[in-house]
């Protein structure tokens, strides 16, 4: 996929990536972001579509993504629509450094290795590519200080944000306050992106934590492993993400 041509969890990466520290704001919900983002990805390129408050596979012949056609195949496999919430809440364990990785090699952001109190190894990821996050960033306020209704790509992006609670970190403080409040408000200009950002919510709030221990690769049990995952670094990805390599998508290297 060319590089003028982002997908939506790019983008959602970049805009939670802090070109000051190199490192993601709102880790843990950002995986649960990336998840809704590849659905809506998918449902842009025509591949799924919504079915009430489920996801049903439309075409399965792949994107030229890695990334996304592994989730595609993985929704084509469960053979009936999956709720959103069901899915998003499933294991999605090295998601964001699959996404990390996928834009270094597209040489977008840097990584820059360390350590945590001087023996954890960390990596800080930052942007090199700075007029493409300015790009989005500036769709994002447009969208938000004009009133104009956005485009279906940017409106998703929106809603996305500010389900991962981006909001606080893109527009901080009390004088953010409005700005936020709008970001919230786009999520009503596109059906598909509301329906996953609403997902992500419940998904957050434990709307969803039925027992789903039985459930296919794509809705398995792991609401509270993705929504909060006790390794998972606060001031950035940890060394520990290369080693939890287990989970459908963290296994595929976007190439």
């Amino acid at each position: 996929m060319g590089r003028s041509r982002r997908t939506i969890p790019e983008e959602l990466l970049l805009l939670a990536l802090d070109p000051t520290t190199g490192t993601t704001a709102q880790p843990q919900s950002l995986d649960l972001g990336l998840a809704g983002a590849q659905l809506v990805e998918l449902a842009l390129a025509g591949r799924i579509a919504p079915d009430g408050d489920r996801i049903a596979v439309v075409m399965a012949r792949p994107t030229g993504d890695p990334t996304l056609d592994s989730a595609l195949e993985l929704l084509r496999r469960r053979g009936s629509p999956v709720r959103a919430v069901h899915w998003i809440g499933g294991p999605r364990l090295g998601l964001r450094q699959t996404y990390l990785t996928h834009l270094e090699r597209c040489g977008m952001v840097h990584a820059v290795a360390g350590q945590m109190c001087g023996v954890l190894p960390t990596t800080r990821y930052q942007a090199t590519e700075t007029a493409i996050s300015r790009e989005i960033r500036t769709r994002l306020d447009n969208a938000i200080r004009t009133g104009v209704p956005p485009d279906p790509r940017t409106a998703a992006l929106a809603a996305l944000a500010h389900a991962v609670g981006l909001g606080k970190h893109l527009y901080p403080g009390n004088e953010g306050r409005s700005s936020r409040s709008r970001l919230r408000d786009l999520i009503r200009h596109d059906p598909m992106g509301g329906l996953v950002a609403h997902a992500v919510m419940d998904v957050q709030n434990g709307v969803a934590a039925q027992p789903r221990r039985n459930a296919g690769p794509g809705g398995g049990s792991g609401t509270r492993t993705a929504a909060a995952h006790p390794t998972a670094d606060a001031t950035g990805v940890p060394g520990q993400s290369r080693r939890h390599g287990h989970g459908s998508m963290a296994r595929v290297g976007a190439r």
